[in-house]
C-alpha cells in the first residue's frame, strides 16, 4: 500500500481548553514548543490559533512529524489531513486512500461535513450523502454505515483554499506545554526513578534542568555518560535540557571522614539539596524535584525527608512520592529510560552507602554533626566547579566509550 502524504496537521489543546483568561499564553507556549520540536522541518509552518494548533508541512514528511507530535506535551489529540482541489472527483480519491490506509477488517462509518466556502456548489448533506455512498460502493466488504457511534469518520472540510479530509485521531501526550508551569531544579541521579519524576513534571508544565552530583574517582565516566544520555531521552519533550554537573567528591570525602556513620547518608542529602536550592537561586528556578517515592529507601522515609529539607524553605516536590516501583518500572519502559537506568555504573547515591543508614535521622543530632564541617567552604568550591550543558532530544553519550569497552574486553 502507498504510503500517504499528508498536507497537515490540526491539534487539539485538551486540557488547554479549560484555562480561561490565560488561555492565550498556554497556547503561545504550545505553539512554541511545536516549533522547538520541529526545528530541523524547515518548511513546517505552525499556527497557534484560539481553538486548534495547525502544522502546514509544505512537503516534509508527515510520518515523521507524527512522530514529533506524539512526544509534546499539552496536545490532546491531533488529526492528519490530505488537501485536495474543489472537486467531488479529487475528494472521492482522498477518501478512498484514507479507508485503504486504515481499514483492513470491517468496520462502521460516517461522512462529516463542514463547509465554510458557501460557494461551493455543493452543501453538506449532499457531500456526506454522495461520498458515503461512494465509499460503500469501493469497500462494499469492510465498511457499513453508523451515524451514532461509527469506528471511522470521514471528517470533509470545505476552506476557501481547497477541501480537507481527515480520518484518523491520533493520541497526543496531554498535560500541560512544558514551560507553562516555571523553571524547577531536577536532582538526576541514573536510577529508575528519578527520569520518571522529570517525565511526569514536565507533563505538568514544568521546565526543567537537571542537576546531577558525579564523584570522581568514586564515579566513572561511564555514569556521568549514563545521565546524559537520560536527559537525552527526557529532552525528547521538550526539545532541549539543560545539564548542570556538579562536583561532590571533596564533599563525600569529608562527611565519610567526620560524621558518624548512621548520619552519612543523611549529611550528604542535605549537601545536596542546599547545592540544588543555590542552583535554582541563581538559575531562577520555583523549587526542586527529586525522585523520592515514600518508604523505598532509608532516606524515603518521612523522618528522613524531614532531617533533609530542613535545609531548605524552596518548595521540595516529588512527582513519584506514591507510587511503588512496579509503577514507576512501567512508566520507565514506556518512555524508554528504563534500559539506560539499570545499566550498572554507580552514582554517588550508592557510593559511600554504610551498612545501616538510619532510616529515621533526629534533625538536631544531623545539624550538630554538620556543625563540625566546614559548610560554606565545601559549598562554595562545588559550586565553583559546575558545568553546564545544552543536552538535545535523542543525544547519545554511552557509545562515544565503545572503542574504551573493546579495549577492555
Amino acid at each position: 500500500m502507498a504510503k500517504i502524504q499528508y498536507d497537515e496537521i490540526m491539534v487539539r489543546y485538551g486540557e488547554l481548553s479549560t484555562k480561561g483568561h490565560n488561555k492565550k499564553s498556554f497556547i503561545d507556549r504550545l505553539g512554541t514548543n511545536v516549533r522547538k520540536a520541529l526545528h530541523d522541518f524547515d518548511a513546517v509552518k505552525v499556527h497557534a490559533n484560539p481553538d486548534r494548533l495547525h502544522v502546514l508541512l509544505n512537503g516534509a514528511d508527515s510520518d515523521q512529524v507524527i512522530e514529533r507530535l506524539k512526544k509534546v506535551f499539552g496536545i490532546q489529540t491531533f488529526s492528519p489531513s490530505l488537501r485536495v482541489e474543489k472537486d467531488f472527483a479529487a475528494v472521492c480519491a482522498a477518501a478512498r486512500a484514507l479507508i485503504a490506509k486504515q481499514v483492513d477488517h470491517p468496520v462502521t462509518f460516517k461522512v462529516e461535513t463542514k463547509r465554510s466556502d458557501h460557494k461551493f456548489p455543493m452543501g453538506t448533506f449532499e457531500m456526506n450523502r454522495e461520498l458515503g455512498g461512494y465509499l460503500l460502493k469501493e469497500f462494499p466488504d469492510l465498511l457499513t454505515v453508523d451515524v451514532h457511534q461509527p469506528d471511522i469518520e470521514i471528517r470533509v472540510e470545505i476552506r476557501l483554499n481547497g477541501i480537507f479530509l481527515t480520518s484518523e485521531i491520533i493520541k497526543g501526550a496531554g498535560g500541560l506545554p512544558v514551560g507553562s508551569a516555571g523553571k524547577g531544579m531536577m536532582m538526576l541521579s541514573g536510577g529508575i526513578d528519578s527520569p520518571v519524576a522529570a517525565y511526569l513534571a514536565m507533563k505538568r508544565g514544568v521546565s526543567l534542568e537537571m542537576v546531577h552530583f558525579y564523584s570522581p574517582p568514586y564515579t566513572s565516566e561511564q555514569a556521568l555518560a549514563k545521565a546524559k544520555e537520560l536527559t537525552g531521552k527526557l529532552a525528547q519533550y521538550s526539545g532541549s535540557i539543560r545539564f548542570i554537573q556538579v562536583p561532590f567528591t571533596e564533599i563525600q570525602e569529608t562527611v565519610k571522614e567526620k560524621v558518624p556513620e548512621g548520619y552519612l547518608m543523611t549529611v550528604q542529602r542535605r549537601f545536596m539539596l542546599r547545592l540544588a536550592v543555590e542552583i535554582a537561586k541563581r538559575r531562577h528556578g520555583l523549587a526542586i524535584f527529586n525522585g523520592e517515592s515514600l518508604g523505598q529507601v532509608a532516606s524515603q522515609t518521612m523522618e528522613s525527608m524531614l532531617a533533609i529539607e530542613a535545609v531548605t524553605n524552596l518548595p521540595v516536590l516529588r512527582p513519584v512520592l506514591s507510587y511503588d516501583k512496579t509503577e514507576i518500572i512501567k512508566i520507565a519502559e514506556q518512555i524508554d529510560t528504563y534500559d539506560l537506568s539499570i545499566l550498572p555504573y554507580e552514582d554517588c547515591c550508592t557510593v559511600f552507602t554504610p551498612p545501616s543508614p538510619k532510616t529515621k535521622p533526629n534533625l538536631e543530632k544531623a545539624a550538630k554533626y554538620e556543625g563540625w564541617l566546614d559548610v560554606e567552604g565545601l559549598m562554595e568550591r562545588a559550586l565553583a566547579g559546575i558545568k553546564i550543558e545544552e543536552i538535545h532530544a535523542g543525544q547519545e553519550f554511552l557509545n562515544q566509550n565503545e572503542d574504551v569497552f573493546a579495549e577492555l574486553l
